[in-house]
């Protein structure tokens, strides 16, 4: 049997002129020659609902599984390794960064402590390599869909960033629905050095024009920080955009910068629902609703800039932006699902020991169920968290 050490770095090399659809079996090869008898990459679909096997030769894998009723689902939830019964098989998940992008199963007859840990290091490697092929690979993008994308929502994935991001100092993750059938809602989130940076953007209506005032949004969001603008200079940009491609778009926002090393949080807040803060457990009525400024849309803020706020968070300090398409969602009896609902569901998830991600896929799944599974609405939520840990070289 080869050094470990040698197959990770023939699998890396091997790796630069392979297809998607040739990258599980580069994988399983690898695997074998580890000692594992196979593997088998699953992502996770658009909406997180199921995982699906990667097409690979002579494979008899299970092609979709249940992210909340199978082992590899919860593998995929609490981001842990699990084991079968009979210790012949474990689920690895695979993360990018803290990114959840699915699990690799891998089976072995002797499956023991030090075979698992090249388990993990052979998930890691597979996690990277699968981000490097999907950024222009069609069939894993279409992998993780289980249904027609619409033009605007191709447009405004295609802006998106990345759902969760973080350091060993912040944490940020985000969901956004309808998937398949975006309208004018919009995320961003970015790391500097020392801060985080935050963006929720609704735009209104629901249609191609939407997703496309958005996706402009953010594009003069990036374009003006980029090049060393504050938060003061980023609403006229975007404002300045919306008044000349843009002329009958009005569009809601959140941008908001936290301080990684001291927790001071800056934000501005155009017509939009104001943050929640949730400190031990519990939201901190009204502690960052302030006065809005008006909508993007009108050119009244290349004249006027906004309002710039600042607070200061403690350690362990989550803040939850949201569009209204959460809080505004109605059941088919008429009720809201609310600001109150939508707090207790993250606060109860993140109190059973679950990660911000799969919080965050709960919420939504409580979202659509209130709907029956039909939002009128677009849906978008960012959970940041600021845990610093000791002072670092």
């Amino acid at each position: 049997m080869e050094s470990r050490e040698k197959v990770l770095a023939d699998l890396i090399a091997d790796s630069r002129l392979v297809t998607g659809r040739d990258l599980a079996g580069l994988v399983s090869r690898s695997g074998r020659l580890m000692g594992l008898d196979g593997t088998c990459m699953y992502v996770t679909d658009l909406q997180q609902t199921s995982l699906v096997a990667l097409p690979q030769p002579a494979t008899a894998e299970t092609q979709m599984l249940d992210i909340d009723g199978s082992l590899a689902g919860l593998a995929y939830r609490t981001e842990r390794i699990q084991r079968s019964r009979d210790g012949g098989t474990v689920w690895v998940p695979m993360i990018d960064g803290i990114e959840r992008l699915g699990v690799l199963k891998a089976t072995a007859p002797d499956l023991d402590e030090g075979l698992i840990g090249w388990c993990e290091a052979l998930a890691s490697v597979a996690a990277l390599l699968l981000v490097s092929k999907s950024s222009h690979n069609d069939l894993l993008t279409e992998m993780e869909r289980r249904r027609k994308m619409t033009v605007q929502g191709e447009l405004v994935w295609a802006f998106l960033p990345p759902r969760t991001i973080g350091t060993a100092r912040v944490t940020s993750s985000a969901v956004l629905e309808p998937a398949y059938d975006i309208g004018g809602d919009a995320f961003d989130h970015s790391l500097t050095e020392d801060a985080l940076h935050l963006t929720l953007l609704d735009s209104m209506g629901h249609d191609l024009a939407s997703g496309g005032a958005s996706a402009a949004g953010l594009a003069a969001c990036r374009a003006t920080r980029r090049s060393g603008g504050t938060l003061a200079d980023i609403i006229p940009a975007i404002d300045t955009i919306l008044n000349e491609w843009f002329t009958d778009r009005l569009m809601t926002a959140v941008i908001a910068n936290l301080n990684v090393l001291d927790g001071t949080f800056t934000w501005v807040n155009c017509a939009h629902p104001p943050p929640l803060l949730i400190r031990d457990g519990r939201v901190l009525p009204r502690m960052l609703e302030r006065e809005p400024d008006l909508p993007l849309g009108w050119a009244f803020h290349t004249a006027s800039p906004p309002t710039v706020h600042r607070t200061r968070l403690q350690p362990g300090d989550r803040v939850l932006l949201y569009s209204d398409g959460v809080t505004e969602a109605r059941s088919t009896q008429g009720d809201l699902f609310g600001e109150e609902r939508l707090a207790d569901t993250v606060i109860r998830a993140m109190a059973a020991g679950d990660p911000a991600p799969e919080a965050l896929r709960r919420l939504l799944q409580e979202l659509l169920n209130h709907q029956d599974q039909h939002l009128r609405d677009d849906a978008t939520i960012v959970l940041a968290e600021w845990h610093p840990g000791p002072d670092r070289a």
